[in-house]
């Protein structure tokens, strides 16, 4: 029997945020990939440099000619995804997206409901959105001078300088993961469908329940 319920869709907004947010993480990979390069080791505490035991030795080449663009880069798209993300998380509070997809369910999900998610999923979507996101924000602002000359409290909660640093790169490393995750599910879940809702809005017709 064919099932009269609609396909439940992406908002206009969250198909924008999240286009946004796509380019905005990957300009961040490749730029913090060409400051990485140019010091391939990390620390812990407040400083750390060459003549001093590394935490950890990254097998990475030393290059010095791209961190200029690379900071730039970063700074750029690190400050649009924080006002694209900031602009989705409220969205997702007004709209209730969260406590209706993320939260855990009241309805049984359905085959062809694009919006729908697995316990898992769910767990994994709200960490990354309010923990490793904030995350990523607070020990980037740790490691610029200007931030912590009024705001002290950021770079001691880390532990210095160079722990912030480091807590930010395996934070961009879970998130970098989360992401080629993602990318599979979309593919085993049928691509083609949840890449049209995605950027038209457009689901796939209503499936028949056998």
């Amino acid at each position: 029997m064919a099932d009269s319920a609609p396909n439940r869709r992406h908002t206009l907004l969250v198909r924008i945020t999240h286009w946004i947010h796509t380019a905005g993480f990957l300009a961040l990979v490749v730029s913090g990939a060409a400051i990485l390069l140019a010091h391939p080791r990390l620390y812990w505490g407040e400083s750390g440099g060459y003549p001093s035991p590394a935490l950890v030795e990254l097998p990475l080449p030393l290059n010095l000619d791209q961190s200029g663009w690379g900071r730039s880069l970063h700074f750029l798209a690190a400050w649009v995804c924080v006002f694209n993300g900031t602009l989705y998380v409220l969205s997702g509070i007004a709209s209730r997206h969260f406590k209706n997809n993320l939260l855990p369910a009241k309805r049984p999900l359905l085959n062809h409901d694009l919006t729908a998610y697995n316990a898992l999923q769910r767990l994994t979507y709200l960490t990354v959105i309010f923990f490793l996101f904030p995350l990523m924000i607070f020990t980037g602002l740790a490691m610029s001078p200007a931030v912590t000359s009024v705001l002290p409290i950021l770079v001691d909660f880390f532990g210095g300088y160079q722990s912030s640093r480091t807590v930010h790169f395996f934070a961009a490393g879970l998130l970098i993961l989360f992401l080629v995750v993602h990318v599979v599910m979309v593919y085993r879940a049928g691509f083609r469908i949840r890449m049209r809702a995605m950027i038209t809005g457009r689901g796939a017709a209503n499936a028949e329940a056998l």
